[in-house]
Order: structure tokens, then C-alpha cells, then sequence
């Protein structure tokens, strides 16, 4: 018998059909001898709608009362899913966050989960029950109620299972388990039956959308065991684990993309120590996230240089960097959007030679420009126009050998966390 935890995203419980279906998944998995937690994340576009209601009252709404509006759209999936259950004759109790003891630290819309006092959970299971537990949600330790913010409900499905020492985590998405790249653009994109942590985590990190990077790392200290797999069909899922087995033949595991990219640059920067980390830290200040960072050589004490950040935060860092003018000497600050990142990851890149090159010269095959480059030992990343980002990672994906002969199942509408 084992205890598992199975996490399933809004499009997964986007109906009251689906509900059903959802809640004969897990009777299924209860009758074959196992204990099950489930979280859940609100319905459908539930999130989007109250985010647009509450954009009708005000342009600035108190994120107190943000973190109050949404954590209702869990409630009303995690009742919903429990009555099914129970319908179906089996028990089943349903938790928010606060009650099955997610505790986070006191921010409002990206709380980080602190300790998990998961009694109330092991209880339940202890007298036979199907435990139901809202996903993107806590409590503060000053009694507030909290979200975690994008990738929530993944996190809260790694955090618990690591709490209650759970065999493993399923993670029940729109596609039947972790691809070498996104199948929407790449038909013939393979499954890949196991990957790594830290491969996940750069896919993650780069733009794959199919788990969230906290909720990676999160398995990653605590070592839980990670199945990716269908809510829409019962095929064998991929297993993210500490040590994948490499595949023969294959250096690159996946390829990401994010187009959701914008490249700044600061032109004739005095060229003194420190200026670089006057710049950086009061980015960082406002909560802004720098990727890619790229600076010329120096000419006449004066330096250009440039880095990426989300497209959303443009209008902030160029604020950011105005504000800084009277400290930081520079003759011209320009932005640029319409940019994506392509990037390749592998864990055998770093014993194999040549990877590099290849995507560069398959790159400019495609007669797109490299506008910006970043490598580690498992990946390298490529700025270029978003507008040709399909046409590079199509052309990467074959050359790589990662094409397949069969059709990469989608089985519904994108996954919302």
C-alpha cells in the first residue's frame, strides 16, 4: 500500500464532468490499496474571472484582500471534488490551506511555505478518508490568509507530500507527461520517460510550463519523487528523480522556450567598481528578475551594457533605472520587446563538445540573429526575434534527433495551476 499524493490543475476540474472523472481516478487509485491526498486548484479560468472582477472595483486592489478574493476559487473545487467523491459511496473530507497546515511567511500573492503541520491530513487518512487539500494557499503566521502565487497548487502537492513522507507525487496536467519541448509546436515531440531535477529545473526555469521551479526544488531538497502524467488518459507518465538514466544517442534532453523576454541596455556607463551592483541590487529592490546579462569591453572609461527581463517588468526597471541616474553616470537607456529565449538542456552536454556550436549554426540556417547568448554546464539559452521561435526550436528539435515518429498526445486546453 502506498501513500501518494495527486495534484490536478483547473482544466482537469474544469467542469463538473471532469470532477467526476477526476474523482473515479482517485476512487480507482484508493481500491487498489492506496492512501491519497489530493490537491486541487480552482476551476477552469475561475482565477482570471475574480482577478477581473476585482478590476472593475479598483486599479489597485490591496493584495490583503486579493489573497481573500482568490483563495475562494480552491474552496469551491475542493467541496465540489469531495461531494463526488462521496456520491460515488467512498469518504473524503476537503482542507483548505490553512486547515491542512500550510503555514508561509507574511506576504500577500507570493508567500513561500515555512512549515507544514499536516495532523489534521494524517488523521484523516489514518480513518480511511480521501483527503482533499486546496492548492496556492496558506495562512501566515499572524493569522493572514496567503497565496503562493504562479505554480501554487504545484508546490502545495511537492510541500505536502514531503510533509507526510508520501511515496510519491502525481502530477495530473494536460499532456501525458514531460516533452523535449512543447508539443503544440512540435507534433512529433518525444515523451521522455525519466528526466532529472536539475534537467526539470532548468526546463522550469526557461519557459516549460508543465511544473512550476519552487515546486521543483522543493522535490529536489526533500527528494520526493515527481510522476508527470494525463488527467485524460491512463498512459505511463515521466518520473523526475535525482538521477535519470541517459538515453543512448541523446545529449540534449528538451528545449524550452520563453517569449515572454525583453532585452534593456545601458549605453556609456562609467566604468568603476561597483556601479554594475548599484544597478542590479536596486532591480532587485522592486522584486525584478534579471536573466541574461551581457556587457561590452570598455572604451574611453565609459562601458554599454544589457540584460533581459520579463516582458511585464519593463515599464518598473526602466523606472527603476531612471531613479538611479543621479547615482549611476550613463548617456542612453533602450528597450526592446518582441524577443524569446530558446534554450537547450541536457546533462550530458557538459561531457560532449560541439553542443554549442550546433545550435548556433542550426540557428543561423534558420537565417535568424542570436541577439544574446548565456550557457551553463546542462543548458544553453539563445535570445532571438519572437517571431521565428518556432522556426528555431522546430529546426533545433530535429537536428538534436529528438523527432519522433508518433503525434505528441494534448489532451485538453493548457493546464492552469
Amino acid at each position: 500500500m502506498s501513500l501518494i499524493v495527486m495534484k490536478f490543475g483547473g482544466s482537469s476540474v474544469g467542469t463538473a464532468e471532469r470532477i467526476k472523472k477526476v474523482a473515479e481516478r482517485i476512487i480507482a487509485s484508493k481500491e487498489q490499496g492506496n492512501r491519497c491526498v489530493v490537491v486541487v486548484s480552482a476551476m477552469g479560468d475561475t482565477t482570471d474571472e475574480l482577478i477581473d472582477l476585482s478590476n472593475q472595483l479598483t486599479d489597485h486592489p490591496p493584495a490583503r484582500e486579493m489573497d481573500m478574493l482568490l483563495t475562494t476559487g480552491e474552496q469551491i473545487s475542493i467541496a465540489l471534488l469531495a461531494m463526488a467523491i462521496q456520491s460515488f459511496g467512498h469518504e473524503a473530507v476537503s482542507y483548505t490551506g490553512w486547515q491542512a497546515g500550510m503555514i508561509t511567511e507574511p506576504v500577500h500573492a507570493k508567500a513561500r511555505i515555512t512549515d507544514i503541520r499536516p495532523d489534521r491530513v494524517l488523521a484523516s487518512l489514518d480513518q480511511g478518508k480521501i483527503v482533499i487539500v486546496a492548492g496556492f494557499q496558506g495562512i501566515s503566521g499572524d493569522g493572514e490568509i496567503t497565496t503562493l502565487g504562479r505554480g501554487g497548487s504545484d508546490t502545495t502537492a511537492v510541500a505536502m507530500a514531503a510533509a507526510i513522507h508520501a511515496d510519491y507525487c502525481e502530477i495530473y496536467t494536460d499532456v501525458d507527461g514531460v516533452y523535449s519541448t512543447d508539443p503544440r509546436i512540435v507534433k512529433c515531440a518525444r515523451k521522455l520517460d525519466q528526466i532529472s531535477y536539475d534537467e526539470m529545473l532548468e526546463l522550469a526555469n526557461l519557459g516549460a510550463a508543465v511544473l512550476h521551479p519552487r515546486a521543483v526544488e522543493y522535490a529536489k531538497h526533500y527528494d520526493v519523487q515527481l510522476v508527470v502524467r494525463s488527467s485524460f488518459n491512463h498512459n505511463e507518465g515521466t518520473q523526475v528523480k535525482e538521477e535519470a538514466e541517459v538515453e543512448h544517442g541523446i545529449v540534449v534532453k528538451g528545449i524550452a522556450l520563453d517569449k515572454n523576454v525583453a532585452r534593456i541596455s545601458i549605453l556609456e556607463v562609467e566604468d568603476t567598481p561597483g556601479i554594475l551592483a548599484k544597478v542590479f541590487t536596486s532591480l532587485a529592490k522592486e522584486g525584478i528578475n534579471v536573466d541574461i546579462i551581457v556587457q561590452s569591453g570598455t572604451l574611453n572609461g565609459k562601458a554599454d551594457f544589457s540584460f533581459t527581463v520579463s516582458s511585464a517588468d519593463v515599464g518598473k526597471a526602466l523606472q527603476v533605472i531612471e531613479n538611479i541616474r543621479p547615482e549611476v553616470s550613463y548617456r542612453e537607456v533602450t528597450s526592446e520587446a518582441g524577443l524569446a529565449k530558446v534554450s537547450i538542456v541536457g546533462a550530458g552536454m557538459v561531457s560532449n563538445p560541439g553542443v554549442a556550436a550546433k545550435m548556433f549554426e542550426v540557428i543561423s540556417g534558420q537565417n535568424v540573429n542570436i541577439q544574446m547568448v548565456s550557457t551553463s554546464d546542462i543548458k544553453v539559452s539563445c535570445v532571438v526575434a519572437a517571431d521565428r521561435a518556432n522556426d528555431v526550436i522546430i529546426a533545433l528539435h530535429s537536428a538534436y534527433g529528438l523527432d519522433t515518429s508518433e503525434q505528441a498526445f494534448v489532451g485538453g486546453p493548457k493546464e492552469r495551476r
